[in-house]
C-alpha cells in the first residue's frame, strides 16, 4: 500500500497531464491518521466526481461504543458525523479549475436522520465515503492543487469532523438521545393503541414551501387537548406528555390557514426521525404509514381497483386495470390499493391533493344520478370497512364535508395551529343533521390481490449498453429509457433514498424478480437484504450516496415504471 508522500508525489507527476491520466491514482494509501481509498476516477472534469473514502482506526477516532451500541444510535452519530464532514468540507472546499475542479462533498442531508451509506462505524474503524472534483485547466491535470486537495485539505476536514476529541460532544450525546428516545416512542404506539404522536411543544410549522426547516418566529408550540393526551417516560428525557391519535378514523377539520395541512405533513414525515432543534423530533407514526394523494397521468399496471371503481361504460374489466394516463379518481384509487398490496397501516389523506369525486357522492348527487351509472364508490363509503376488515386506520383533513363525521372515530379541530378534540361535537352535529346520504360501499372492503411483476417489463439498460440509472432532485429517476415520475410520492425527503431505490429495483430485477413471486414478497425480501447485508449490496463497490428507503416507497417507484406489467396484464 502506497502512502501520503506516494500520493504527493504521483499527483505532481501528472500536473499538465491528460486529465484521463488520474486513473492512475486510483488505489489506498496510508495517511499518518488514517487510509485514504480512490474508489473511482471521474473521466471529466464535468462528470460526476471521483468516488472517495477514508478509514480511521477507533483508536484515533476514540468514539466511545455507548455512542453506537444501539440501531438507533449508530444511525444518529452516522448522522452526526455526516453533517460535521459536510460542514467541514464547505469551509474547505473552493473552485480550482474547469468543471467540478476542487469541490469537496458528501451526500445531500435534509432534517431527517436516516440511514445512509456516507458514514459507517463499529468498534474497530469510522468510515466516511465522499466526492472530490478533482482538479483540471481545461482537461489538463492540476496536479498540484490536487497535491493540497488530498494531502492538506482533506486531513484538515477529518481532523475536524471525523474526530470524537474536535467534535462538540454535548451536542452529539443529545442527537444519540433524541433519536433513542424517537425510535421508542415510536415502537410504543401499537400497544397504547395509538397511530401517531405529537409532543407538547412541538413546532410543526416550516420555514417556506422549500425550505424544511422551522419557523422560530411567530410558531405557536404545539399543545395538546386534555381528551387526547397520553404520556410516556422516554429512555432518555424521561416524561413527555403530547397527544395521541388512536387507530381507526381520524378527521382533522378547521378554517383554511389554521394548521390542517401542517399537522397532517408533521404526520407523515413522523415515519422519520429529525435532527435536535427541528421541531418535530418527537413527532412519531406508525411507520407502515402512506401518504396518498390524486395523480393525473401516471400509469397502472393490473391493479384491482374494482373496491372502489366498477361497471366502467363499454364494460370495461377493473379488477386488472391498466392505463397509462390515469385520472384523478382511478390514480388515488390505484395509490391506495398499491399501498395496501405493500402493507400499509395507516393511510394519510388531504383532500386539498384528492379527487372530489372520489372522496364523497352527496344526497343530491346520488338523487340526479343513480349509483347504476355512477362507477366510483366514494372513499367515505369505504373508509370504515378498511379499519374493520383489515385493521388499517386513516387520518384525513377535511375541510368541506361534514358527511365524514358519520365515519369517524377521532375528530380534532385546529384552531390557530392548535389542536381540539370536537369529536362528541361532531358526533351531536352528525345526529341533529342527518346527511340521508345512501351508502354505496356494500358489506365488505373487497380483496387485495398481490400481484406478480414479469421480469421482462423491468429493464435498466439502454437498449444494448450497460444499465442506466440517474436521480433528478427528488423528484425523478431515469431508469434506463425510462422516467419514473415520483413527484408526487411525498414521503421521499433525499435524493440518496431515489438512488437506493433505483439500484434496489436493479438488485430485485437480479434476484427476486422472476414471474414467481408476488410483490408483497419482492419487497419482503429486499427489505431483508438490506436490513441484514446493509446498503452496499446493491452496488458492485461501495458507495457514500445511498440512503435507506421503505418498501413503500420502492413499491411506488416500481408501480409507476410505465413498461411494468403483472401476469395477466
Amino acid at each position: 500500500m502506497s502512502n501520503l508522500s506516494n500520493l504527493r508525489q504521483l499527483l505532481l507527476q501528472l500536473d499538465n497531464c491528460n486529465y484521463k491520466a488520474y486513473r492512475d491514482i486510483k488505489g489506498s494509501y496510508n495517511f499518518p491518521n488514517f487510509t485514504l481509498i480512490i474508489e473511482h476516477v471521474q473521466g471529466d472534469p464535468f462528470a460526476a466526481p471521483s468516488k472517495i473514502r477514508v478509514q480511521i482506526s477507533q483508536s484515533v477516532a476514540g468514539f466511545p461504543p455507548n455512542l453506537y451500541n444501539s440501531q438507533s444510535r449508530e444511525i444518529a452519530l452516522r448522522d452526526y458525523l455526516t453533517r460535521q464532514f459536510d460542514a467541514a468540507a464547505q469551509e474547505s472546499s473552493s473552485f480550482r479549475g474547469s468543471g467540478k475542479s476542487g469541490l469537496i462533498t458528501i451526500t445531500n442531508v435534509g432534517q431527517e436522520v436516516l440511514e445512509r451509506t456516507s458514514a459507517l462505524i463499529n468498534q474497530k474503524t469510522v468510515e466516511v465515503r465522499f466526492l472530490v472534483g478533482l482538479p483540471a485547466r481545461g482537461r489538463r491535470i492540476s496536479g498540484r492543487q490536487a497535491a493540497e486537495m488530498f494531502c492538506e485539505d482533506i486531513p484538515q476536514i477529518i481532523d475536524k469532523s471525523l474526530l470524537y476529541q474536535s467534535l462538540n460532544q454535548q451536542e452529539l450525546q443529545q442527537q444519540v438521545e433524541t433519536i433513542e428516545d424517537a425510535d421508542w416512542l415510536r415502537q410504543q404506539l401499537a400497544e397504547q393503541g395509538l397511530v401517531a404522536f405529537i409532543a407538547d411543544g412541538s413546532i410543526l410549522p416550516r420555514y417556506s414551501g422549500v425550505d424544511s426547516r422551522p419557523l422560530l418566529e411567530a410558531a405557536v408550540p404545539f399543545q395538546c387537548p386534555p381528551q387526547l393526551q397520553v404520556e410516556f417516560t422516554c429512555p432518555n428525557r424521561g416524561v413527555i406528555t403530547g397527544m395521541g391519535i388512536p387507530a381507526g378514523v381520524t378527521l382533522i377539520v378547521g378554517g383554511g390557514y389554521h394548521g390542517k395541512s401542517t399537522l397532517l405533513r408533521a404526520i407523515e414525515l413522523g415515519v422519520y426521525n429529525h435532527i435536535p432543534g427541528d421541531g418535530r423530533e418527537l413527532v412519531v407514526t406508525n411507520p407502515a404509514a402512506v401518504k396518498i394523494r390524486a395523480e393525473d397521468g401516471r400509469s397502472i399496471a393490473g391493479v384491482d381497483i374494482s373496491p372502489f371503481i366498477n361497471q366502467l361504460p363499454q364494460s370495461r374489466p377493473t379488477s386488472n386495470f391498466c392505463s397509462s394516463n390515469a385520472s384523478g379518481s382511478t390514480s388515488q384509487a390505484a395509490n391506495i390499493i398499491e399501498a395496501l398490496e405493500a402493507g400499509a397501516q395507516l393511510l394519510l389523506v388531504d383532500e386539498d391533493t384528492a379527487a372530489t369525486n372520489f372522496m364523497i357522492r352527496d344526497r343530491r348527487m346520488q338523487q340526479l344520478i343513480a349509483k347504476d351509472k355512477e362507477p366510483i364508490t366514494p372513499f367515505i363509503d369505504k373508509v370504515r370497512q378498511l379499519y374493520t376488515d383489515y385493521g388499517v386506520s386513516t387520518i384525513l383533513v377535511i375541510g368541506g364535508s361534514g358527511d365524514y363525521f358519520d365515519v369517524a372515530d377521532t375528530v380534532i379541530a385546529m384552531d390557530n395551529f392548535q389542536p381540539t378534540d370536537v369529536t362528541s361535537k361532531a358526533k351531536e352535529i352528525a345526529q341533529q343533521h342527518r346527511t340521508e346520504r345512501t351508502s354505496e360501499g356494500g358489506k365488505q372492503f373487497g380483496k387485495i390481490t398481490p400481484r406478480i411483476p414479469l421480469p421482462e417489463s423491468i429493464d435498466p439498460s439502454r437498449g444494448h449498453r450497460d444499465i442506466k440509472l440517474r436521480v433528478r432532485d427528488v423528484d425523478e429517476v431515469v431508469f434506463g429509457t425510462e422516467e419514473i415520475d415520483l413527484g408526487a410520492v411525498e414521503q421521499i425527503v433525499e435524493p440518496g433514498q431515489l438512488r437506493a431505490i433505483a439500484e434496489a429495483i436493479v438488485y430485485a430485477k437480479r434476484q427476486d424478480i422472476n414471474g414467481k413471486y408476488t410483490l408483497p414478497e419482492i419487497l419482503q425480501q429486499v427489505m431483508t437484504d438490506i436490513e441484514t447485508q446493509g446498503l452496499d449490496i446493491l452496488t458492485p463497490f461501495p458507495q457514500g450516496d445511498l440512503v435507506k428507503f421503505r418498501r413503500f416507497e420502492l413499491a411506488a417507484a416500481l408501480n409507476r415504471l410505465r413498461t411494468l406489467k403483472v401476469l395477466g396484464n
